[in-house]
């Protein structure tokens, strides 16, 4: 007789726990245990328990490989069980683990390989092999891709969030039905059970997403805001929408929005911190001369003299150029393409010095200088800046974080074992993505939702955008070093943003390194994977679409390649999102600072901008307050959240791998101390990429 000591960890997580009978057969190299249930007096497999069992076998099993575990009916009513892992101790004392971190919703059997990373070529055993390929053949068949919109990253093809039906038993009696009238925002915790149980987020991530979501949408009802179809009266009634929230950060926004130093900051640290980029050459389009801008230059310099210097820089929207407006409250919407010329000054400030409202320039399109008078200037600043909305929330935040992210991780579901080393590398930084992004597609991108309701493009617009966008995404432009090279911003002075960046992307690219080689011993390891080769080849048909212009690989073939993708994909699953998240609402609850929509048309000549115009031209308070709801509920801590090099579930069992996780969190911590450090002598602090801030995967 051999007896092998058993623990089982049920999820901590509400409703985890099960009442259904659990059974087990262990599998080893020298033969397998008959089924045994775990069964104690008394309840087993509650929520956060880990509970002990003993097996006993006619023989020594050998070296343990797999294990069944069975659930079946029991004298109570069927209900999922969420399985962190299976821990077995041998008779010779040494400890196996079996990973399992998914629910079992119904009655079935779930086979779990020992948690040893492996690549096909590792695996000898037929027993094993035939585990991994029914593994993926199992979970290919769950999941489909799906067209999302054309020329956009396709996504999981299984049903999603469904737009609750508002129904009426009695004209005088509303029923509630997570539906407030005339917003267009969806409250339905039910629609979570469209999704499978292994992607969607925990049933308390889920309640409290929609709960913090639910009571300040229907206050905003309460107060009136949403029907409201009229202009501000006053630029400080905006402050009223979120009376308590303040940060320093929001209340310097607020303060100093309209200054040119800060609207220039917001290019190297502000929410979309990647657009700026060195100008050697001023643009035919965008026809500055030197005397224009000669009064906003240093003495003694001329702007062919800066041009050199590489002190003039370029922000250009043209990827905005001829997208049509919708009308939103009855009134017709109007957007731009803008160029801003920006100057380095020698107090090592970014300062706009030139902008036109337009890709072809002419009488219709002049030039906006500082020394306009100050509605002028002002409303061109924050034509640029509705701009900006488009550029961030359509591409550095839902097309190069979300929609890129949840491609990666639905290529790795399909493509990787979970036996497999880059699936426990990756797999942490996928959490709940699919899920975030499902209630993105009901909020933002459907008919009737955000963008169709809070933006001038509307929804086929802001797809629009996307789509160019998607068309422009080179592999080189998502390797971070180069990036910056690139833009001619790898020296620019107080960009917090690139040197936090390139700090967390260092050590994410030294971890990487570190559990590749250990894996990959040789670049013939690397080329000769196709189960790695299969993830990389769907990922280029599915996300980037088969566009071979963008230089993402169909395959890798060394050491070298591998690192540099998996960090590119971790990356951007984590601090890139970070960097783009975090502040929404600390840039944009002050809404003249960054408006979702323009109701007046650009203007044409100079010196016809008063207050009431650029009143006017704002959103009315409808549209800033369905914006600035959606952003705050997106910008909110998540619930449940793993910070950045935390990993509590137990993929990796070697000690190697284990050791440079380890390592990650020291090279995290430090980084994090270092930023703090820098933030204590900054009127606006910087803390969007400190570590503690960043969350493994992209779960809001």
């Amino acid at each position: 007789m051999a007896t092998y000591k058993v623990k089982v960890a049920t999820g901590s997580d509400l409703m985890s726990g099960t009442l259904d009978s659990i059974s087990l057969i262990i599998v080893g190299t020298e033969g397998e245990s008959h089924k045994q249930q775990l069964n104690h007096f008394g309840r087993d497999f509650a929520t956060g328990a880990v509970d002990e069992y003993t097996v006993h076998c006619q023989q020594d099993l050998g070296e343990l490989i797999l294990i069944r575990l069975y659930k079946e009916r029991s004298f109570f009513p069927k209900n999922s069980w969420y399985c962190n892992y299976v821990q077995i101790c041998t008779p010779n004392g040494r400890i196996f683990h079996f990973p399992a971190y998914q629910w079992m919703d119904g009655y079935g059997t779930l086979a779990l390989r020992e948690a040893t990373g492996k690549t096909t070529a590792e695996d000898t055993l037929p027993i094993l092999l035939a585990h991994r390929k029914e593994e993926i053949r199992a979970k290919q068949e769950l999941y489909h891709w799906r067209v999302f919109v054309p020329g956009l990253p396709n996504y999981v093809h299984i049903p999603s969030y469904r737009p609750p039906v508002r129904r009426h038993r009695n004209p005088n009696r509303p029923e509630w039905n997570g539906y407030i009238p005339g917003f267009p925002i969806l409250i339905n915790i039910k629609a979570t059970k469209f999704l499978n149980s292994n992607l969607r987020f925990s049933f308390i991530k889920t309640a409290s997403f929609f709960m913090r979501l639910g009571p300040k949408a229907l206050s905003f009802k309460v107060r009136g805001l949403v029907d409201c179809k009229h202009s501000w009266k006053r630029l400080k009634d905006i402050k009223k929408i979120f009376p308590a929230h303040k940060t320093v950060t929001s209340e310097y926004v607020a303060e100093h929005w309209a200054e040119d130093s800060f609207f220039g900051y917001q290019y190297l640290n502000g929410i979309n911190p990647t657009v700026i980029r060195r100008c050697t050459r001023i643009p035919d389009k965008f026809p500055v001369t030197d005397d224009m801008v000669a009064p906003f230059l240093a003495e003694g310099t001329c702007l062919q003299a800066e041009l050199e210097r590489g002190n003039i820089y370029l922000a250009d929207y043209y990827i905005l150029e001829g997208i049509p407006t919708v009308e939103l409250s009855g009134q017709k919407q109007h957007q731009c393409a803008p160029l801003c010329l920006l100057y380095l000054d020698p107090e090592c400030r970014v300062m706009p010095i030139a902008i036109q409202l337009g890709q072809t320039p002419g009488p219709d399109c002049p030039i906006f200088l500082p020394s306009d008078c100050e509605w002028d200037w002002l409303l061109a600043k924050t034509w640029v800046r509705n701009a900006e909305f488009y550029s961030h929330e359509a591409i550095s935040h839902l097309l190069e974080t979300h929609l890129m992210a949840e491609a990666f991780g639905l290529a790795m579901i399909r493509q990787l074992p979970m036996c497999h080393p880059l699936y426990k590398l990756l797999v942490p930084h996928t959490r709940f993505t699919i899920q975030i992004n499902s209630i993105g597609r009901a909020l933002l991108l459907n008919e009737g939702g955000l963008s169709a309701r809070g933006t001038s493009l509307g929804l086929e617009g802001f797809a629009e955008v996307m789509v160019r966008a998607l068309s422009q995404i080179t592999y080189e432009s998502l390797y971070l070093p180069n990036d910056f090279v690139e833009r001619g911003v790898q020296d620019l002075p107080q960009y917090y943003y690139r040197d936090d960046c390139l700090a967390v992307w260092d050590a994410l690219e030294r971890y990487v390194t570190e559990i590749i080689t250990y894996y990959y011993p040789s670049d013939a390891a690397v080329e000769g994977d196709p189960e790695l080769q299969c993830w990389v080849q769907e990922i280029f048909k599915e996300c980037m679409l088969g566009r071979e212009s963008s230089g993402f690989p169909t395959c890798l073939r060394t050491v070298p390649e591998l690192i540099r993708y998996v960090t590119i994909v971790i990356y951007t699953c984590s601090a890139k999102h970070a960097a783009v998240n975090t502040g929404q609402l600390e840039y944009t609850c002050w809404m003249p600072n960054f408006p979702s929509s323009m109701r007046n048309p650009p203007m044409q000549a100079k010196g016809l901008t008063t207050e009431e115009v650029f009143m006017d031209t704002l959103p009315n308070v409808k549209t800033t307050c369905i914006i600035l709801l959606v952003l705050w509920t997106l910008s909110r801590e998540p619930d449940d959240k793993r910070p950045l090099g935390h990993f509590p579930d137990i993929h990796f069992v070697e000690d190697a791998p284990r050791r440079s996780m380890e390592t990650l969190r020291q090279r995290l911590n430090q980084i994090s101390f270092n930023i703090r450090q820098r933030n204590k002598c900054l009127p606006i602090p910087y803390y969007y990429l400190d570590p503690v801030m960043i969350e493994n995967s992209i779960s809001i």
